[in-house]
């Protein structure tokens, strides 16, 4: 294990979110009293995901979406639960900062690969399950690499990618990377392609039921 890994940067972790949460703090609560009225009082959206070595932890974000239901009793496809606000706060990538929060808890990782959902963990192959031998982060080099816009195959490549050449000067690259992307809001945003399929494994798509 390298000293980066092992020293430098769960320190750095710590320190990042700790000033990135004390300089968004008045971002995070405009957006936290915003959704609260549009979602009726429920701003936040816990989830529990797999983190290092599968352990399981409660990720933290924005609501986006709300809880309608069909005459049986299912939730609506996501498409029709994202509200208007909930584009805004996605687009901006606002839904994030809680996971801050996450990072100092020591949870997850300012960059990482994406936590996904557990039911996903049977599906990866040997070399995909590598993915969860570090944190999960906030964003990481599949997401400044096309993010929603690639193949669950081209994510889990650059995840395992990641973990295999981790270095400080790659994390701030990506760093750097997903600041400028978010600010120049690379890309036409809309709800279709903010919302992936499910990953059913390396042969098979199916239509997404992703939830936040």
């Amino acid at each position: 294990m390298t000293v980066y890994k092992a020293i430098i940067k769960p320190f750095f972790d710590t320190f990042a979110a700790c000033i990135g949460f004390l300089l968004l703090f008045p971002l995070f609560v405009i957006t936290w009293m915003v959704l609260m009225f549009k979602n009726s009082g429920s701003a936040f959206f816990y989830q529990e995901r797999p983190g290092k070595n599968e352990r399981i932890f409660k990720i933290i974000k924005f609501k986006t979406m709300t809880d309608k239901k069909d005459a049986n009793g299912e939730l609506l496809p996501p498409s029709e639960r994202l509200t208007k606000t909930g584009i805004f706060v996605r687009k901006y990538s606002l839904d994030e900062i809680p996971q801050l929060l996450n990072v100092i808890k020591g949870d997850m990782s300012i960059i990482g690969p994406r936590p996904l959902l557990i039911k996903y963990l049977p599906r990866y192959n040997a070399v995909q399950k590598q993915r969860h031998n570090i944190k999960p982060g906030i964003t990481g080099w599949a997401q400044v690499n096309g993010r929603n816009a690639i193949s669950w195959e081209q994510k889990f490549e650059y995840d395992v990618w990641y973990v295999n050449n981790m270095s400080f000067i790659l994390d701030i690259k990506i760093l750097f990377l997903t600041v400028y992307k978010v600010f120049k809001k690379e890309g036409i945003y809309t709800v279709e392609n903010d919302i992936t399929p499910d990953f059913m494994g390396t042969e098979t798509n199916q239509k997404s039921t992703n939830g936040n």
